[in-house]
């Protein structure tokens, strides 16, 4: 097994990046690290929680309550919130572990450790999957058959077998942190960890990493630029009349890559650079491994922040969205006003029965 000494390790465990620098020559102490991540990871987690939750419930009740799922986008979008949430409900632990520790034993270290790689690389596929759809519809609209082949494969019909890939392979990113994570006491504190078998402590990890990176990431990107490049070139052959509509589109287009390039693009660097490192053991020196601890904990800050602005960037976008939004507030208004004018009912009717016997009682007592 994989050994940490007490005063040599990545602090941030929940991201893959643990690695022991064994070969340093002096023990490079890390608590100024450890301080950082105590005061700066809670407060990032909690505000990702806090308006993470608020608009992917917000993306589930519209479609649970009023719009159904009537295309493959609508699919995506509500596998992408349940993807979402349940990478969000991980962050309170990963909170308390940086605050003070790992407190609640090695099974729920594995079910929260594979959890978060699970559904992390599931969102970024996901992503994929609604950028592959927008440019088939797109075709589709336009009466072009050069990809019936791909439309025929990516269609209503089996977009259940589409989700079912991409939790499957989101799955399997996740083993070895099901398998491997575990709960170690080192720095006067429990951490959670995953602990690789020394056979594949290096390779296997810089294996691990990379094929996180080119599911996680590269892919996802490549789709989004093809896909959307595509879209793009179809907008601008629209007619002059509808050019406000065209270059509206084309903005939210260049958004929704702009704020996945921003968001992953650090994470996913610093992820490879540490994968290359594992193997050829480049960094030696203690400064420039807790300079890149402190980018790491940043930088996958950053990119939870994406799972927090999906519902504004692939749901609140579209108007008809947005109606069905305010159809289903109005509904729950509707209810909540019956609800109280039913219960202000009951109130005065419980208050005219209580006044009646009390007269009643006056009366009879004279």
């Amino acid at each position: 097994m994989a050994v940490l000494h007490e005063d040599d390790y990545y602090y941030h465990e929940n991201i893959s990046f643990n690695y022991s620098y064994e070969d340093y020559p002096a023990v490079c102490e890390k608590g100024d690290i450890r301080s950082f991540a105590a005061f700066f990871l809670p407060i990032m987690y909690s505000l990702c929680l806090v308006t993470g939750l608020t608009g992917n419930v917000l993306v589930l009740a519209v479609y649970a309550y009023h719009k159904r799922l009537k295309t493959m986008t609508d699919s995506f979008l509500s596998h992408l919130a349940v993807a979402d949430l349940l990478l969000l409900f991980t962050l309170p632990f990963w909170a308390a572990d940086a605050a003070r520790g790992w407190e609640l034993g090695d099974a729920v270290c594995k079910i929260v450790s594979a959890c978060y790689t699970l559904n992390f690389n599931c969102c970024m596929l996901l992503l994929a999957c609604i950028s592959l759809d927008r440019y088939l519809a797109v075709l589709r609209v336009q009466g072009e058959d050069e990809r019936r082949k791909l439309q025929r494969l990516f269609n209503r019909r089996n977009c259940w077998k589409w989700c079912l890939a991409v939790w499957g392979t989101a799955s399997l990113l996740g083993l070895p942190d099901l398998i491997f994570s575990e709960v170690i006491w080192t720095s006067n504190r429990n951490i959670c960890i995953a602990i690789y078998p020394s056979s594949m402590a290096r390779s296997g990890k810089a294996v691990l990493e990379v094929a996180e990176v080119l599911l996680g990431f590269l892919l996802p990107l490549l789709v989004m630029v093809i896909c959307y490049w595509s879209v793009g070139r179809a907008l601008k052959s629209l007619p002059i009349e509808s050019r406000g509509k065209k270059w509206r589109a084309l903005r939210v287009l260049l958004i929704v890559v702009g704020v996945f390039v921003v968001t992953q693009l650090p994470y996913n660097v610093l992820k490879l650079h540490r994968a290359v490192d594992s193997v050829y053991i480049f960094v030696t020196h203690c400064g420039t491994s807790k300079v890149l601890d402190q980018a790491a904990q940043v930088t996958e800050s950053l990119a939870l922040i994406h799972c927090c602005i999906n519902p504004i960037l692939y749901a609140f976008m579209g108007s008809s969205f947005r109606q069905h939004m305010m159809k289903v507030a109005k509904t729950f208004g509707e209810k909540s006003r019956k609800r109280r004018t039913r219960t202000e009912g009951e109130e005065i009717e419980m208050s005219f029965n209580s006044h009646s016997v009390t007269q009643e009682t006056n009366s009879f007592s004279v």
